[in-house]
């Protein structure tokens, strides 16, 4: 049997951080049954509900996914009712919303704009939903229609969680980076997680319910692009700052292959983190299946406190 994406990704050590998809938003519905590559038109979800929610989404900063149950997927049945999350990952402004809905269509009627800017208020009066005041939610990747990685690792992690009671577990259909399998992540604050094992997953969920964010094994946080989430992790590090909204990505200059990130503490200090975009070697898959590759990795080249006569520069 020849190696997974997976297995080859681990074997060579290839580092997570700055891997997370990008989402100011998400936005979950749940959608039981059998997912499709591109789940939200190949699913028992109405594909044209599917194709005008992606539309909708479209350049707002929200990320529509499907959601699912830890478990069996032969469901033929329409779902009387379903769970419907929307998650907001910039600090200073995190939120997490839930509602129930009979019609799936009625998600047609949010301001996606306005979501993605953090403004939840149409998620009440379109869907008459409210925050969610329970645990974390803990999405795991489970789509083997895009990657066997997903299936044949995410679905065992999705239920040893459920089963040993952790609340708040779902399948979702597509969080990137199938070669990290199993990937996670983790609302509200929006870090994803990768090569993810149980006892792991509970730490990260603990530490959400505190208020605070694992740095072992994390992608990233949705919030920021990629250069963003690689700089942000690294000053984590640095300093010891774990307090999930203690730190915020202020401005990115430059382009690839190199950037300086401002990285921001809520208490005013400042730090100038050089990120370089280089090349995972030796070549490997990025997904099962497809040809060799060298995908671009995030490396922080240096950290410095800002001074207060830098910024002015």
């Amino acid at each position: 049997m020849s190696s997974t994406c997976s297995t080859v990704s681990r074997e060579l050590d290839e580092p997570v951080a700055g891997t997370a998809a990008t989402a100011r938003t998400w936005l979950l519905l749940e959608q039981p049954g059998p997912w499709g590559a591109k789940a939200l038109t190949a699913s028992h979800l109405d594909p044209a509900l599917g194709r005008a929610l992606e539309a909708a989404a479209r350049g707002t900063g929200v990320r529509v996914a499907l959601i699912r149950r830890a478990g069996r997927h032969a469901d033929c049945r329409v779902p009387a009712s379903r769970r419907v999350y929307a998650a907001h990952t910039v600090p200073g402004n995190v939120w997490l919303h839930a509602a129930t809905v009979t019609d799936p269509a009625k998600l047609l009627d949010l301001d996606f704009p306005a979501l993605g800017r953090g403004e939840p208020g149409t998620f009440g009066t379109a869907l008459g939903g409210g925050p969610h005041e329970n645990d974390p939610l803990a999405l795991v990747c489970t789509n083997g229609k895009r990657d066997r990685c997903c299936a044949l690792l995410g679905r065992p992690l999705a239920a040893e969680l459920a089963a040993s009671g952790v609340k708040g577990v779902w399948e979702v259909t597509h969080l990137g980076g199938h070669r990290f399998s199993p990937t996670v992540l983790v609302l509200p604050y929006g870090y994803a997680y990768g090569r993810a094992q149980a006892h792991a997953v509970k730490e990260v969920l603990h530490g959400a319910q505190e208020g605070r964010i694992i740095v072992e094994g994390c992608r990233g946080g949705s919030a920021w692009e990629r250069p963003g989430q690689a700089a942000e992790l690294a000053v984590r590090r640095t300093v010891g700052e774990y307090a999930a909204e203690a730190l915020s990505v202020v401005r990115t200059d430059g382009a690839a292959p190199r950037w300086e990130v401002t990285v921001a503490h809520a208490d005013g200090r400042r730090w100038l983190v050089e990120v370089g975009q280089g090349a995972s070697l030796p070549p490997r898959p990025e997904s099962c299946g497809s040809v060799l590759g060298s995908p671009a990795r995030m490396d922080v080249v240096d950290i410095r406190e800002a001074t207060m006569t830098a910024l002015a520069g």
